[in-house]
């Protein structure tokens, strides 16, 4: 008999922030990864009744770190986070590495670095149940800003989750998808793929539901920082590196 897959819960914190609950359905072995606020993950907790083992955070941000505290006081749950960032993120149990493997219940997730938005980004990439926490690397319809690795740096780090299954679901960090279309059309106004997503996403927001996560494949379809080498010719820059044309678009939209 095949192993359920981990149950996903996406717990929005915070004005845009979105933590994620995510369960072994055999074991009962739980996990959230990144904790913006405590309560509502605490509420989520008490609401379904389920005892919450391991705290999994992706990055320093205090939108992603600042209810570990608390959250560990009502829980006693392990932290588990980057070494190359430990001497920013609350106190960890567990120091990863990429290719570190994190088990919540019976199933093993893998960690990914994916530094550019912050040196020491990690991603939690779980394959048998086709999750990847990426957080703030890559989002609905774009990523994160660089306020601390370079373009080439963070091009790498998509590539690397670009490279996953297409059928991963992109459990990202904050609800920006809206925005981040609307850049996206101006970049790649002829995708009809793109026009169609930012159809759904405004029905979607009309109804206050959350746009994340969202497939890769949408992502690899219509997120223009995933399709740089598709728009060289479009932004004039037929000649340029995959690389180059990544950081013109990560550039222009800093502007937007």
């Amino acid at each position: 008999m095949e192993k359920p897959m981990l149950d996903l819960v996406t717990i929005p914190c915070l004005k845009d922030n979105y933590a994620y609950l995510i369960r072994d359905p055999e074991t009962g072995q739980t996990a959230v990864v990144d904790v913006p606020d405590a309560i509502p993950v605490i509420e989520t907790l008490q609401d379904k009744g389920w005892k919450l083992g391991m705290i999994l955070l992706t990055h320093h941000h205090d939108d992603h770190v600042q209810g570990v505290a608390r959250l560990v006081e009502a829980t006693g749950a392990m932290v588990l986070g980057a070494r190359a960032d430990s001497a920013r993120l609350p106190r960890l149990d567990r120091a990863l590495v990429e290719g570190d493997r994190v088990t919540v219940g019976g199933e093993e997730g893998v960690v990914l670095d994916v530094s550019g938005h912050t040196v020491g980004h990690i991603a939690f990439h779980f394959p048998a149940s086709n999750l990847a926490f990426t957080a703030d690397s890559l989002m609905a319809g774009g990523c994160g800003r660089l306020f601390e690795g370079s373009p080439a740096t963070m091009w790498a780090s998509l590539q690397k989750l670009a490279a996953l299954p297409d059928d991963t679901l992109i459990c990202s960090g904050h609800e920006y998808t809206a925005s981040n279309l609307r850049f996206a059309a101006v970049v790649d106004p002829d995708n009809a793929a793109l026009q169609a997503r930012i159809a759904s996403t405004a029905r979607a927001r009309a109804m206050a539901e959350p746009t994340v996560p969202s497939l890769l494949s949408l992502e690899k379809a219509t997120n223009p920082f995933l399709r740089a080498p598709l728009l060289k010719a479009a932004l004039g820059m037929a000649k340029s590196s995959d690389a180059e044309a990544f950081a013109e678009i990560r550039a222009r939209k800093d502007k937007f």
